[in-house]
């Protein structure tokens, strides 16, 4: 194993957690050999320093917490993150049992990006505070469902 590598790969992680097809891709960038990178791919994995399915539920929180956006983005950059579909398919199960702790449901989180925005809109007519806010919802991957109950409840105070 070239150490310049795994030295590397630990300055990336040292970052933010990443998951496997980042430390790759990163790795590839400086010229590293698949063998190589297989090889630092499972020592980290070993020092449990890299692992896909702990990465995906912290990506999770971090989107739920900080950077409010529906399921649907989120599983698009799981995906493009290089995780596996069977991973990002038992995080929505656990997600929409609300047994994923730190997570808050995508109703809290559209509800608190409304009850941000709201101010935004006095003034206008109800189906004109339903078009922005739906369509700022919707561009956060908040569905139809979500983005309805939503609105109506913060409309109604």
């Amino acid at each position: 194993m070239d150490e310049k590598f795994y030295t590397k790969a630990l300055q990336y992680l040292s970052l933010r957690p990443r998951s496997e097809k980042e430390v790759r891709d990163n790795l590839l960038k400086f010229k590293a050999t698949k063998e190589q990178i297989q090889i630092i791919i499972d020592l980290l994995k070993k020092q449990r320093f890299l692992d896909d399915v702990t990465f995906a539920k912290w990506w999770v929180e971090q989107r739920s917490n900080f950077r409010q956006k529906g399921w649907k983005i989120v599983e698009l950059e799981l995906k493009q993150k290089g995780i596996n579909s069977d991973i990002i398919k038992n995080l929505e199960l656990e997600i929409k049992k609300g047994s994923l702790e730190g997570v808050k449901s995508e109703l809290e989180q559209a509800k608190e990006l409304v009850e941000k925005n709201i101010r935004k809109f006095k003034g206008l007519s109800r189906q004109q505070i339903y078009q922005r806010l739906g369509g700022f919802l919707g561009r956060r991957g908040f569905g139809y469902d979500i983005i309805k109950i939503c609105i109506d409840e913060v409309l109604k105070k």
